[in-house]
């Protein structure tokens, strides 16, 4: 059966990397956006992985469960062509599903060592990586191993309610509120060069990181705050990170450390649509945990952040530039 035949489960009935099947969006085998479940990474573009780690948090958990709800909550995209693209990305883009990364939860000293093999592993095939947390303190093991493979210092585009710069000079500790002062001060990030949006927690030093808080996003609208990224970042490789708590709570109440004031989903799926300029070297999107959100829309909101980025992916590659 020609893989534009199947009818059903075609993360593990479709041969190809590319193309699409066809699927009833309330059954089958629930990979992101329907991609082929695989550890073979011969020929691909893009991972997607996750991460389902929670023992880092500050006030609730229940993220290890995001990377299984942005899943489910892919089905829907995964069965027509992705708005406004109007195409079907994984016609030209090869994603695959390399389901999530082992770690030993009771033994937490092994837990960032572990997330940065997975991603080498995932990083040396060639392909980029598209990460669901899980707690926001994944972003730091993925940046070590993303500055090991593009050279450091990276940009960094942060969307969150939290500058996650609060001072931690303990190198084994898990704190998803500290990633980026670990960051800054192991030179993965070059704050010059990093942009943090959505921003609306207050900390006496933002270790010179380019601050878009909340306030001004709203206050000078969503075309400024594109055009100050694409300033500051200019053509530096750059690793975004998209925290669902950027995301007012009324948009997103699935995660641990909701704020108030924060960014529409239309204004960041704006933003993030219009970051095709940007030399992106990786991705992901993390805090959503579903325990905290019956009607599902964190989960459906991180799910459409995600397709927006791979869509962007699909598009520097037919330019030539992925």
């Amino acid at each position: 059966m020609s893989d534009d035949q199947i009818r059903g489960d075609g993360a593990i009935r479709r041969q190809s990397l590319y193309g699409s099947s066809i699927e009833n969006t309330y059954a089958g085998v629930l990979s992101f956006m329907r991609r082929n479940y695989t550890r073979n990474l011969e020929g691909v573009d893009v991972v997607v992985s996750g991460i389902p780690l929670d023992l880092s948090v500050t006030f609730r958990s229940g993220a290890r469960m995001g990377p299984q709800a942005i899943r489910a909550a892919s089905v829907q995209l995964a069965e027509l062509k992705p708005y406004p693209w109007g195409f079907d990305p994984f016609e030209d883009l090869a994603v695959v599903d390399y389901g999530d990364c082992w770690f030993d939860a009771h033994n937490p000293l092994t837990i960032k060592p572990s997330i940065i093999e997975h991603a080498r592993t995932i990083l040396a095939s060639g392909a980029k990586m598209l990460t669901f947390g899980g707690d926001h303190f994944v972003t730091y093991p993925l940046l070590i191993a993303h500055a090991e493979k593009y050279g450091k210092p990276l940009a960094l585009l942060h969307f969150d309610a939290h500058c996650d710069t609060w001072p931690d000079d303990e190198p084994d500790s898990l704190n998803h509120g500290t990633m980026f002062y670990k960051a800054v001060k192991e030179g993965l990030i070059d704050p010059a060069k990093s942009v943090q949006v959505g921003i609306r927690t207050w900390n006496d030093d933002f270790m010179g990181l380019n601050v878009l808080g909340a306030p001004w996003v709203h206050d000078n609208g969503v075309d400024a705050t594109i055009a100050e990224i694409k300033k500051t970042i200019g053509d530096a490789p750059v690793y975004v990170t998209f925290d669902i708590d950027c995301l007012d709570p009324s948009a997103a109440p699935g995660t641990g450390t909701p704020v108030p004031g924060g960014l529409t989903t239309a204004q960041a799926l704006k933003i993030i649509r219009n970051l095709g300029d940007l030399n992106i070297v990786g991705m992901d999107v993390v805090e959503v945990a579903p325990s905290y959100d019956q009607s599902e829309i964190t989960a459906i909101a991180a799910a459409h952040i995600a397709c927006d980025m791979l869509c962007l992916m699909r598009n520097k590659k037919v330019a030539g530039t992925l």
